[in-house]
């Protein structure tokens, strides 16, 4: 695909212009005060366009509005408000194309990668339609005479979403479409690397909102997390903080919103391993294991970034997996056959390849990779060749979170060694084993076995479904996105006691008689 060609064209499409306001609130707020953003694609090194981040100014504006809005919005019924999310996912169908190519200008994601982002925002809509009929609390039997007592969820008011460059529009429907339907609005912050999806994605949704006369309950702000970030974290009126990024400004947030008492959601940094047993199908294995180390350049937060394989398969597994390694295509990700395209930035090349010095340093052997590429005709793009190096412990390299395809290679003897292998780091999101033996998947699915928050079977650490909730464990964060019941971290629980006879007795036989 001619890069060239795609740019204008996309631009014209999706109402990005060569310098774009990057606050959103009731409408787009011209030339907003903030730092100037320049988007280079990491795929060619290009320039794409320039975002105006906002000010302390336009927050205040942003956060006023969203306040009116809010008081509007709860007004709505729950299903109403579903409504709403129902005509975006229709609306997001019609632009899956364009959007996805978005995603990948800007991410350097591949064409499937990138249409497969939009299409988890429409899976999390229409699960969100469905969450808002089913927004359960419970009766609860009182000991009481004439009592009745049940809890509901009522929504906090203004949540804040703080997103990463490489899932930059699903994680922010993770929990925006699902804190609208709960009845609350949502402030958006987009990371600094691909703040241009973001704004796509809010041209169409807020075009929805107007069309049908909705309360404008999304709103946008470009800018660093050092300026505002820090006025979201550290704002009373916002109520819940949800933060996907590394382990040290997860830290940040977390102090800061502790600070005054506010909530918080952390998705931060994984160092995912999958356990090989001798008794796995291989080749479910080598296809889970690339697939979960090399899918968007090993920059996901479920990147499968070690391996422990058991002794008798080791060296006959690792060869099958140099093989695979050897034949996939690397390059310009809008390309037909390309599997794994560029890393965001020149800071994540230099990242990756001070990991591999490290390794290096420690006792590691590079079997495959583990160096910079240059792509003809793509020489100013961010490639590397995805490295597979052995490991002889767990030393500090491996326990760390480098956002590269880096995958590191332990063996083992026993399946509790292997677990005790797997647990030796501080993060805890995602885990799997590829194994045909159901005392070990039970094993690793016990209390003594994967302390991570998503634990798999037979598949990849990385591929989350939106019907399960996401979070980790330790150093990952806490909380939980998406699926499930994690619709509970956007609202606040209320016990609710109804006296509807003519006394009032009290709890525990408490005898209080006034005459």
């Amino acid at each position: 695909m001619d890069l060239k060609e795609m740019r204008p064209r996309l631009k014209s499409e999706l109402g990005i212009s060569e310098v774009n306001s990057g606050v959103y609130s009731n409408d787009w707020i011209d030339n907003p005060k903030g730092r100037k953003i320049n988007l280079y694609s990491p795929i060619d090194g290009e320039f794409i366009a320039g975002v105006n981040g906002g000010s302390k100014e336009e927050y205040e504006v942003m956060v006023k509005n969203m306040e009116e809005n809010y008081e509007k919005w709860i007004k709505l019924t729950s299903p109403q408000r579903g409504e709403l999310i129902r005509l975006i996912g229709l609306e997001l169908r019609k632009n899956k194309e364009k959007l996805g190519r978005i995603v990948s200008l800007e991410t350097g994601k591949t064409v499937v990668e990138g249409e497969g982002e939009i299409q988890e925002m429409i899976d999390i809509a229409d699960f969100a339609v469905g969450l808002s009929r089913q927004l359960y609390g419970y009766e609860i039997a009182s000991e009481r005479y004439n009592h009745r007592m049940y809890e509901q969820w009522l929504p906090l008011g203004i949540v804040g979403v703080i997103t990463s460059f490489n899932f930059p529009s699903s994680v922010w429907s993770w929990n925006s479409f699902i804190a609208a339907v709960v009845g609350n609005v949502v402030v958006w912050k987009p990371s600094s690397k691909a703040p241009l999806t973001a704004i796509s994605v809010m041209n169409i949704i807020t075009r929805v909102i107007k069309e049908h006369h909705y309360p404008e309950i999304f709103s946008l702000i470009a800018g660093g997390g050092g300026e505002v970030g820090n006025l979201m974290t550290s704002d009373n009126r916002i109520k819940l903080i949800s933060f996907t990024g590394s382990v040290d400004g997860g830290r940040k947030v977390s102090e800061a919103v502790a600070k005054r008492f506010g909530k918080v959601i952390l998705e931060l940094g994984g160092n995912n391993a999958s356990i090989i047993s001798d008794r796995a199908d291989i080749n479910v294995a080598l296809k889970g294991v690339a697939f979960g180390a090399l899918a968007t350049a090993g920059q996901r937060c479920t990147t499968t970034r070690r391996i422990i394989v058991q002794e008798s398969i080791y060296d006959e597994f690792i060869k099958k997996l140099v093989n695979v390694y050897s034949k996939v295509k690397i390059g310009n990700p809008l390309e037909e056959g390309v599997l794994v395209g560029p890393l965001i930035d020149e800071s994540a090349v230099n990242n990756f390849m001070k990991a591999i010095e490290q390794a290096r340093h420690e006792g590691g052997r590079v079997l495959f990779g583990g160096e910079k590429l240059s792509i003809k005709g793509y020489e100013k793009g961010f490639y590397v060749k995805p490295a597979i190096i052995t490991m002889p412990e767990v030393s500090p390299v491996s326990c760390q979170e480098t956002f590269a395809p880096i995958l590191y290679v332990f063996k083992y003897k026993t399946i509790h060694d292997a677990i005790k292998i797997h647990n030796a780091v501080p993060q805890g999101l995602s885990s799997s084993i590829f194994t045909t033996d159901l005392r070990e998947e039970e094993l690793f699915l016990s209390p003594w076995g994967s302390d991570c928050g998503l634990a798999n079977v037979n598949t990849a650490t990385a591929g989350a479904e939106i019907g399960g909730a996401f979070g980790g464990e330790k150093e990952t964060g806490g909380g939980r996105e998406s699926g499930s019941d994690a619709w509970k971290s956007y609202a606040r629980r209320q016990t609710v006691t109804i006296n509807w006879g003519r006394d009032i007795p009290l709890s525990q036989g408490i005898k209080f008689d006034i005459k």
